[in-house]
């Protein structure tokens, strides 16, 4: 792609956005030739990793109590099920009340450093649960977890609206969201492998928290050392920050700006967008809770040993990894992120309904449907994707994106609405599952409708804008 001589526009003023600022200053650009797609793959190489390993050890860490709970953790504490549910209820409350600070915070700092010391202190927070003792220990750690990791999805989500196309988007979304089916995969294989542990100094869940621990650590450091906080300030050539930096124009939603403007933040709760968005969203995922942090019980619970299940967990990452790669290259190829979103949710439903319709004893039916369950969680991506494509101004984006994770917090109310009793687990699995897949259903076809339009309404207002708008 050519970057021709030309003259951009005045200076930007004061709380212009970053990159309007920056191509002002430049005053001439320079004629070079410079492969379009290449420098695609080339910032592909510099961030996508990055952002897949943060989204990996998130999920890593926000399930490893579900592996340790069937590894001794119970016993060693002396926690009773109903304090094990109130351990993810404490998790996603903080979450949830510390979202639209963090999302202030996001905005007014430097997004990459940010972001990589909230890595560096939740790592902290999961190796000291190695050390927990009891109830009252854990539940701590879970709700300062909780403040921490608050920030992990809306900055990446910001980050890929900085560097990406629309287009583009749902791919590069699709990938770092990998993280959390990959880490179900990862993390089942290393708790197995821990189960064979016999030494008498730790027990095998410590080892497992002192390990991932140690490895977000790790990652948060080099996040802060390495990730660019925007394509101004990276590592690019000055030509490539150029090109960047106007292969975003067409999104016209901005990269970067560090004001907080009041009127966007009115625009978000004036938009009907948001309120869709909102109960498609928290119709689809409060079953999503209950399978993170309930599915090594509920495959236990249909007659399996230990050992059985952490290896039986690993297949229902299988599926979520296919579904999400299925439904954002779908969506990015042809445009079409609701009918993704349909597809994706039709194949939870199915397996909502095995095991909800299922009879006792056929439990490779239960089996099967509690792996296709795990299709719902690959709609989140796409719904990612909405939120960072659809919303003009820095201040609206962050609004947006700390709604959607607010939103997603409800799903704490799946492992906590779970009744007493011998039956409590397969309650998760079957009729939460069910309900939510039927009821995202529902809601699926308007909000599809009403998107379309108010993306069509933009993109036509859109082009009476004048060029030096970003």
């Amino acid at each position: 792609m050519d970057i021709e001589a030309k003259k951009f526009g005045p200076a930007a003023s004061t709380e212009a956005d970053a990159a309007l600022g920056f191509l002002a200053s430049e005053g001439t650009a320079a004629l070079t030739e410079i492969d379009e797609k290449k420098l695609v793959r080339k910032i592909d190489w510099m961030i996508v990793p990055r952002m897949w390993a943060i989204y990996f050890l998130q999920y890593q860490d926000k399930i490893l109590i579900n592996y340790a709970s069937v590894m001794g953790l119970l016993k060693d504490t002396g926690m009773q099920t109903d304090q094990f549910s109130k351990l993810a209820l404490a998790f996603y409350v903080s979450y949830l009340f510390f979202e639209f600070p963090t999302g202030y915070l996001m905005q007014r700092l430097p997004i990459a450093k940010y972001l990589g010391l909230n890595v560096t202190l939740w790592g902290l927070l999961t190796t000291l649960n190695c050390a927990a003792q009891n109830y009252a220990g854990l539940i701590v750690l879970r709700v300062l977890l909780g403040c921490f990791e608050s920030a992990v999805a809306p900055a990446l989500i910001l980050i890929t609206s900085m560097w990406y196309k629309r287009n583009e988007q749902p791919k590069r979304i699709g990938f770092w969201y990998l993280g959390t089916k990959t880490a179900t995969i990862f993390g089942a294989l290393v708790a197995y492998g821990l189960l064979f542990y016999t030494g008498d100094r730790f027990r095998s869940w410590q080892i497992m928290f002192l390990i991932f621990g140690l490895i977000t650590i790790a990652v948060g450091i080099c996040v802060i050392i390495f990730l660019p906080d925007n394509p101004m300030a990276s590592r690019l050539t000055h030509e490539e920050k150029l090109l960047a930096i106007e292969s975003l124009r067409e999104n016209r939603t901005g990269i970067e700006n560090k004001h907080f403007k009041m009127y966007q933040f009115v625009e978000v709760f004036k938009d009907p967008q948001t309120y869709f968005i909102a109960v498609i969203v928290t119709a689809m995922d409060i079953s999503n809770a209950a399978i993170s942090s309930f599915s090594a019980l509920i495959i236990k619970s249909f007659g399996y040993t230990t050992k059985e299940t952490e290896l039986l967990t690993i297949p229902g990452g299988v599926v979520s990894v296919i579904s999400i790669l299925t439904g954002t290259y779908l969506a990015g190829r042809f445009d079409q992120r609701c009918l993704s979103l349909i597809g994706i949710l039709a194949c939870g439903l199915l397996g909502g309904c095995l095991m909800a319709f299922s009879h006792d004893g056929m439990k490779d039916t239960e089996l099967a449907g509690n792996y296709l369950t795990n299709c719902v969680g690959a709609a989140l991506p796409l719904m990612y994707s909405i939120a960072g494509a659809n919303d003009a101004g820095h201040t609206k984006k962050v609004i947006m994106n700390a709604i959607v994770l607010v939103v997603l917090s409800r799903k704490y109310s799946g492992p906590v609405d779970v009744p007493h009793g011998g039956r409590a687990r397969l309650y998760i699995g079957k009729d939460c599952d069910c309900r939510d897949c039927l009821g995202s259903n529902c809601f699926l076809h308007p909000v599809e409708v009403l998107l379309y339009v108010s993306e069509s309404a933009s993109r036509y207002e859109g082009r009476g804008t004048a060029s030096g708008e970003l």
